[in-house]
């Protein structure tokens, strides 16, 4: 990645973007699916779509994205 962000201007869904939200916070993919009321497999699809999106290639560099995208509005393109 060189130290840069992968398409970060990237279409995410709404669902997308909050689960990247809640992981900017710290937040696991159990308490991510409880206060999403999903299944933590469901956090784990959406957290693997993203990574597609964006370009992302491992987690450290998905919670970068995560961390710089948590304060900003994340484009979205409504719900799935």
């Amino acid at each position: 990645m060189n130290g840069a962000l992968p398409r970060p201007t990237a279409d995410l869904s709404a669902r997308e973007a909050e689960v990247l939200r809640h992981m900017a916070l710290g937040r696991t993919y159990t308490a991510i699916a409880r206060s999403m009321s999903i299944s933590p497999h469901t956090v784990d699809a959406y957290v693997r779509r993203i990574r597609l999106k964006t370009g992302v290639t491992n987690r450290a560099q998905l919670l970068l994205l995560a961390i710089r995208l948590g304060d900003v509005n994340v484009h979205t393109t409504g719900d799935i």
